[in-house]
């Protein structure tokens, strides 16, 4: 099947999902307000949108033809997958991982059932639970259409956090625990609520890249409730409102100025993108942690 070839007709099963009107304004809200001293929050979409592209263009052949120089590039702007995928950065370690893509995007098999296997690969462990993100970030990046974001800062059941707690109702949310599955079906739900929400407050276009920067968003303000403990070093307290956001989308990839990424080789040294990588594949003048 290729890379983009169209989905096979498949019963997806869609969760209902009570969601709080008065927490995605909110975020909302922030998110606009916050933006304004980045040139607005039309630039983070403009970012969102390059990063898509960039996913696009990389795997434009297929997951097979997937250089590791290029995977690379890629994990700096996968904040979850970035800390963690060191040890795969390697010619004999990143084969088998770039076997796994190949059969992530094997369409004639379901979204959860592609997650799986592609998780399955790797020990299932605390120190491996990144893989879930970067299988759903090359989905999501490479077919933005097809694939909302299903990451586990989206909505991880297992944890009970996420996204979707964040903007759960309830008078006792912090308590509860939200019986919802973290599928496909219900991230695509999640996707549908939200656009319907940003559609009713005069958002019309680009709206898959706004509901992705509003998600990073809503879990910004969890993550500075929690005291910048999710994700340790990368999050630190924020220098501006919209930093984390920033990070949860990986727009903070590449130092401002220069090639050097966050990205740790397994020797621990920083990747650094070639000069022209930097020029046609990185958020030049996109808001930037360090900027």
């Amino acid at each position: 099947m290729g890379l983009f070839s169209a989905p096979q007709p498949v019963e997806i099963e869609r969760p209902v999902l009570d969601l709080s009107g008065e927490a995605i304004g909110a975020a909302l809200k922030t998110m606009v307000a916050g933006s304004e001293d980045h040139g607005g929050v039309e630039r983070y979409v403009d970012a969102v949108k390059l990063k898509n592209r960039m996913f696009e263009q990389a795997l434009a052949n297929g997951a097979g033809e997937l250089e590791l120089e290029t995977f690379k590039g890629l994990c700096t702007f996968m904040a979850t997958v970035r800390r963690r995928v060191g040890p795969f950065l390697t010619e004999d370690a990143f084969g088998p991982v770039r076997d796994g893509l190949v059969d992530l995007f094997d369409d004639s098999e379901t979204v959860d059932a592609r997650i799986t296997a592609f998780c399955d690969r790797f020990p299932e462990d605390k120190q491996h639970r990144w893989v879930r993100d970067l299988a759903a970030e090359f989905l999501h990046n490479t077919s933005p259409e097809r694939y909302p974001l299903m990451n586990r800062w989206v909505w991880d059941v297992n944890s009970n956090t996420g996204v979707l707690r964040e903007i759960w109702h309830g008078d006792n949310v912090d308590h509860m625990t939200i019986s919802v599955d973290d599928g496909y079906g219900t991230f695509l739900m999640l996707r549908e609520e939200l656009s319907q929400y940003l559609s009713d407050n005069g958002f019309f276009r680009d709206v898959l890249q706004y509901v992705d920067v509003l998600c990073a968003q809503v879990y910004a303000g969890y993550i500075c409730e929690q005291g910048g403990s999710y994700l340790r070093v990368d999050f630190s307290a924020p220098e501006d409102p919209m930093q984390h956001t920033r990070r949860i989308l990986g727009l903070d990839g590449v130092r401002a100025g220069s090639g050097k990424t966050r990205l740790k080789t397994v020797d621990g040294e920083a990747f650094v993108l070639a000069e022209d990588d930097v020029h046609n594949t990185t958020f030049n003048g996109a808001p930037d942690a360090d900027s």
